[in-house]
């Protein structure tokens, strides 16, 4: 790389290591740690969570799954960005009811129980550092592609750099990088998708130099498989507790529903940018390994001192995901189960150093989990089965329907997870001889769970009443 661009990139982690430096000052209780106080309205919630759902997945995977598919991959990640604006719209104005809330964990108490909250924080927990690792490992690709290092050293220089501003800094920290790294990736990653076009001779030579089939709506996918992926992430990601965290840190209902929505609208944008990225790169290189598409094109085709500046964007794409999950999961472990259940009276300060450390401890799971994993998308999808067969459901409709039952929402999780990984990991090719993917059935098996034990125990007193002893 040229020195103007290096200069680029180093300026982008002072930038970063500032503004962790700054939100110190505003951080003084575990709250401001969790949820930023409660004052984000809708324009920084909007950025905010753009940035995080935008992540390693949501760019250099898309892109690299365009490289192989085509824009079939992206109409079926599309269920997501659908899944956000409905989840703005009727779910995200239901949570702030929840006064005091900071995690998924403090809602499934009140709708079901400590028992539920106590499961919640688990899954949630592993969950969060599964995503984690994927984040970290494609920090890892961008710094690998791009400077030539290798992908270990890539993963501790990047994911270092988080942990410094998550840490000392909080939710204010990462919300404040947040809104930088969202206006980085709207401004370079449009400039690079120009560019590429250019690269190729045009819009037109794009359509043309490319196959029919990376057109079409499920390109080489047959049904079955293009219907398990659009279910895994319609419901993979949704509600998961960063992002409900963000809604929790809103001061209403309206900022909530408003910035929910509209980051929604926004991912259809940038999931057609990433992905025409891939295809863009299946031209010029058509010899690399797709996760590389975005990061070979930032390489070679970008002039000198953009690419630096690209670069940045590109990490800052990642970087904004993985410390909004690393956060999520300090406070997930010191609200759900360390104060909850292991020292309900640990002072105010206390915590907040507690969740400090865990931030930090976490952070280096993350690190290790990437080195072992194969792929972005591959991590992305094995995260997933950890949410929705197992949380997802009851705490839908517990915030939606006002649904209160303890045995039905814990029985549901119990099952969902127990039939997920006999279907991933059994000895059984379940998944070939039913067609089902396994998060398929670990939520039907959650939702079915969850209905039968409900009616049966509804109208008795034990089910339809949350006590202190639930």
């Amino acid at each position: 790389m040229h020195y103007l661009d290096v200069t680029g990139l180093l300026a982008y982690f002072i930038l970063l290591g500032y503004i962790g430096y700054r939100s110190v000052k505003k951080v003084n209780s575990s709250a401001d740690f969790a949820v930023a106080g409660n004052k984000i309205t809708w324009p920084i919630l909007f950025a905010t969570l753009a940035a995080s759902f935008l992540g390693g997945g949501a760019s250099m995977g898309r892109a690299g799954q365009a490289f192989d598919h085509g824009y079939a991959f992206m109409f079926a990640a599309s269920a997501f960005p659908i899944a956000t604006v409905l989840t703005g719209i009727f779910i995200a104005p239901k949570l702030k009811r929840y006064i005091g809330a900071h995690t998924v964990g403090d809602i499934m108490e009140q709708q079901f129980g400590r028992y539920a909250r106590l499961i919640t924080g688990l899954f949630s927990l592993i969950f969060c550092i599964g995503i984690l690792g994927a984040q970290a490992l494609a920090v890892g690709t961008v710094f690998n592609a791009i400077i030539g290092i290798d992908i270990t050293t890539g993963i501790l220089i990047g994911m270092g750099v988080v942990l410094l501003y998550s840490t000392i800094g909080g939710m204010w920290a990462v919300i404040q990088t947040d809104v930088v790294q969202f206006l980085m990736l709207a401004i370079f990653m449009p400039i690079t998708l120009m560019i590429g076009i250019n690269e190729v001779g045009g819009a037109e030579q794009l359509i043309a130099r490319l196959p029919d089939s990376h057109f079409s709506i499920m390109g080489d996918y047959g049904p079955g498989m293009f219907l398990s992926l659009f279910i895994a992430f319609l419901l993979g990601e949704t509600l998961v507790p960063p992002y409900t965290q963000r809604a929790l840190a809103a001061p209403d209902s309206r900022n909530a529903k408003i910035g929910y929505t509209i980051s929604g609208l926004f991912g259809f944008l940038f999931y057609f940018v990433s992905s025409t990225i891939g295809l863009i790169a299946l031209i010029l290189y058509p010899d690399i390994s797709p996760d590389l598409a975005m990061p070979e094109l930032i390489r070679t085709a970008l002039p000198l001192g953009i690419t630096g500046l690209v670069l940045a964007s590109l990490l800052a794409v990642v970087m904004s995901t993985a410390d909004s999950y690393l956060n999520s999961a300090s406070v997930i472990f010191v609200k759900d189960i360390y104060q909850s259940f292991i020292n309900p009276d640990v002072g105010e300060k206390k915590k907040l150093w507690i969740e400090r450390l865990v931030n930090l401890l976490i952070g280096i799971g993350a690190i290790v989990f990437a080195l072992y994993a194969t792929s972005i998308i591959d991590a992305l999808l094995i995260s997933y089965s950890l949410w929705a067969p197992t949380i997802l459901i009851p705490f839908v409709l517990g915030v939606l329907l006002d649904l209160k039952c303890s045995k039905s929402a814990i029985g549901a999780i119990i099952a969902g997870a127990l039939v997920t990984m006999v279907w991933k990991w059994g000895p059984w090719d379940l998944s070939g001889m039913t067609g089902l993917s396994a998060l398929v059935a670990g939520v039907s098996a959650n939702l079915l769970t969850f209905t039968v034990i409900y009616h049966t125990f509804k109208n008795g007193r034990s089910a339809t009443l949350i006590t202190k002893n639930s």
